[in-house]
């Protein structure tokens, strides 16, 4: 069982930075990987970063360049560092999490605008 909470989120003009964090509880066991996904209101959530436990980094192409994804195993914790925001970033991004199932964060909300 694994309990996600995140934080970071908020409002940023075009060009600034923001860094999510998302840290897992009561994991019962090691937790294969971490991300982020988000979702613009009226769209399908899709997937913005992942990485593995070993440590493998995958992103999106639409934030290749852009954002960091980062992992702390030992503080069960992954961070997500945003630059260069755009608003089409605007949305809600949900932490995930995979160990013997699917885990989602309660999701924080990025708004990126004059």
């Amino acid at each position: 069982q694994v309990q996600l909470v995140e934080s970071g989120g908020g409002l940023v003009q075009p060009g600034g930075s923001l860094r999510l964090s998302c840290t897992a509880s009561r994991s019962s066991t090691r937790i294969d990987a971490m991300g982020w996904y988000r979702q613009v209101l009226g769209k399908q959530r899709e997937f913005v970063a992942r990485a593995t436990y070993g440590g493998s980094l995958t992103y999106a192409d639409s934030v290749k360049g852009r954002f960091i994804i980062s992992r702390d195993n030992g503080k069960n914790t992954v961070y997500l560092q945003m630059k260069d925001l755009k608003p089409e970033d605007t949305g809600v991004y949900y932490c995930y999490a995979f160990s013997r199932g699917d885990y989602w964060g309660q999701g924080t909300q990025v708004t990126v605008s004059l």
